[in-house]
């Protein structure tokens, strides 16, 4: 696949918007012309599902998507893994896929199963472990450079990621998720703890099914300097060298990096692993913490009631125990 990489030039005919975004957004329509599973996925979106449930001060949507069944099923075990060619290498690419080059290490490619109606996944060109702490600023790049039309998220290796082996990022259009647009109420209704250095300021949300780490800053230096700070608290109360189960959200905007944590407890709910008609087929990742939970089974989205909800983000967030260990050291660890 020596023509991989799309230029500028390739994508002129297609180019509307400005920008990394607006390349972003001309490769995903040179793409629906060039690549014909890309297309027919994309014109199955279309039909997908949604319904709405209201918990008052914030919602939960539920996409009913078939298209991800492979995503959602995925076996993320050490021994499959092994078994499995990497689909995000290089060599194992669709013949039809094509990507963009980013800062000579990622390169963007359009998400073949889309769950948004502009997604896109962003891997490493090397095959690296997935693993957040080396990439933080590359994470917070991405997220300036595809603003204001989109936002990035990161799935820790056990928090959703259909791809463990391999690091990367996805993206899709900004607002999709709930959280984003909560997210300003959150805070001013039960952000607690908040931590203020200069124009950088951190907090800890409750109330919300799931617990919240919120950062924000004009600064990239401080940005990162305490998205690593919260990854070091989170693995001192989680009393491991390993990634902290983790899910991040962050987008660019009004001059201001955002970033939104979801530390985790679990991978997957006990409701996935039942089998009998209780079983539901949900594995959170960022898009589901995030409040747009997919379902690739129509039973299951048609069953799904706000109780199995808030008991399946109860389960894989952090506990109530965690949660309260990290608050008491969270001032100091952030100060």
């Amino acid at each position: 696949m020596a023509d991989l990489y799309l230029s500028g030039a390739d994508l002129a005919f297609y180019l509307k918007g400005k920008g990394f975004a607006g390349e972003a957004s001309a490769l995903l329509d040179q793409q629906k012309n060039s690549w014909e599973m890309l297309r027919l996925n994309y014109e199955a979106l279309g039909n997908v599902r949604v319904k709405t449930f209201d918990f008052g001060a914030f919602e939960v949507k539920v996409q009913f998507n078939p298209g991800r069944m492979t995503s959602s099923s995925a076996k993320v075990d050490a021994k499959s893994i092994s078994e499995r060619k990497c689909f995000l290498c290089r060599e194992n690419l669709p013949p039809d896929q094509r990507g963009i080059l980013y800062r000579e290490k990622f390169i963007l490619l359009c998400n073949p199963f889309p769950i948004f109606w502009n997604h896109f996944t962003i891997p490493r060109i090397e095959h690296v472990e997935q693993s957040i702490i080396p990439h933080f600023e590359d994470f917070y790049h991405l997220a300036k450079d595809l603003s204001p039309a989109f936002s990035v998220f990161y799935n820790g290796p056990k928090c959703g990621a259909s791809a463990p082996d391999h690091m990367h990022f996805q993206a899709g259009e900004r607002g999709f998720l709930p959280v984003e647009r909560e997210i300003g109420s959150l805070l001013k209704r039960s952000g607690q703890e908040i931590v203020q250095n200069g124009s950088s300021l951190a907090a800890m949300i409750e109330g919300y099914l799931r617990h919240v780490l919120y950062l924000e800053s004009d600064s990239l230096k401080e940005t990162v300097r305490l998205s690593e700070k919260m990854y070091n608290m989170l693995r001192d109360v989680f009393h491991t060298e390993e990634e902290p189960l983790l899910n991040i959200i962050a987008y660019y905007d009004e001059d201001r990096y955002k970033v939104i944590f979801f530390p985790r407890e679990r991978h997957r709910p006990s409701q996935y692993f039942i089998e009998s008609e209780e079983k539901i087929l949900l594995s959170p990742a960022s898009v589901d913490i995030g409040g747009v939970c997919i379902t690739p089974r129509e039973q299951d989205f048609e069953k799904i009631t706000s109780a199995d909800i808030e008991d399946i983000f109860w389960q894989v967030s952090i506990s109530p125990e965690k949660w309260y260990d990290l608050k008491s050291i969270f001032r100091k660890g952030l100060s």
